[in-house]
């Protein structure tokens, strides 16, 4: 029977799914596991290795090949990772340390585009993509981070940072960002960017669903500050992505993707910005939750 494998290599957990068939997609087993990226590079290649052993004893199963998605971009040059927030990571030869490692092949992609590909394919932008049109899918929580989905591909580009809007100039007061540069739009709307933004403003510090609720509430003027704050400059940033690549729906996931003024209020500040007299693009929930970026993973086995 063939399988397919994907790993999800996030900075907290590391996650594997092997499924018998991606379309729908049919789950076999998921396990996941700590990263303790906090101890370095080796020991993250030493802890996918253990999942993946605890996963093959489970099944009975073992892999001819498998897709990962990783929190960056292996350069397609020098084929060592670059702009990891796991940073560890960075100026790493994890390819070829992973093929080493588990003795397959493996295809990897940033994890934004693995969360692209499975909303493109097999979630909320199916039709879209069935269609013929263009899915733009963001990562909004600890990081900010984009993917483009053509054709039902993702959309790598020469460097291999295709739909990285993350890191775009978006506001000076988000000052510096772990880039190098400040301003960019992870620096502004991230999760723990309007935390600590909240936590500037009004002296203490609050988890963002709980500032969303004071705002919702009507209880807290800081909090619907950063609420503000985060949708004029969503609707800023995305329109700037509008312009450059017109997609037909954007699929906004991570955490804040949760926050249902997005779609609303966020939308409407984007139409302040798109050039062009209406915004027809279409803003989707995401519908397949923790499972996107595990099934994008599986999924590159096809590309």
């Amino acid at each position: 029977m063939e399988t397919f494998w994907g790993i999800d290599l996030g900075g907290t957990k590391i996650e594997v799914a092997v499924l018998s068939q991606i379309y729908p997609p049919q789950v076999i087993c998921r396990k996941r596991i700590p990263t303790e990226s906090q101890q370095g590079y080796r020991h993250i290649l030493h802890r996918i290795g253990e999942l993946l052993e605890l996963v093959k004893a489970e099944t009975g199963l073992k892999p001819t090949r498998i897709g990962i998605g990783t929190p960056g971009t292996l350069d397609p040059q020098t084929q060592r990772m670059k702009n990891c927030n796991t940073t560890c990571l960075n100026g790493q030869p994890l390819l070829a340390d992973l093929e080493e490692l588990i003795g397959v092949p493996v295809r990897m992609a940033n994890d934004a585009n693995c969360f692209a590909l499975a909303e493109a394919r097999m979630g909320a932008a199916a039709e879209v993509v069935a269609a013929g049109g263009v899915v733009f899918g963001i990562i909004m929580g600890t990081g900010v981070g984009g993917g483009v989905v053509v054709n039902g591909q993702v959309l790598n580009g020469l460097q291999g940072i295709g739909g990285e809007w993350g890191h775009n100039f978006l506001d000076a007061s988000g000052g510096p960002c772990y880039c190098g540069l400040e301003g960019c739009v992870e620096t502004v709307i991230s999760g723990p960017a309007l935390e600590q933004y909240y936590l500037r403003h009004a002296g203490a510090a609050r988890p963002l669903p709980e500032i969303v609720q004071r705002h919702l509430q009507g209880s807290d003027e800081v909090a619907t500050a950063t609420i503000n704050r985060l949708l004029y400059f969503f609707g800023r940033g995305v329109a700037q992505v509008i312009n450059l690549i017109d997609p037909h729906a954007v699929v906004i996931g991570g955490g804040l993707g949760n926050i249902d003024l997005l779609y609303t209020e966020g939308v409407r500040h984007a139409e302040q910005f798109v050039f062009n007299q209406r915004l027809e693009t279409r803003f989707l929930k995401p519908k397949l939750g923790d499972s996107a970026g595990v099934f994008g993973a599986a999924s590159l086995l096809l590309s």
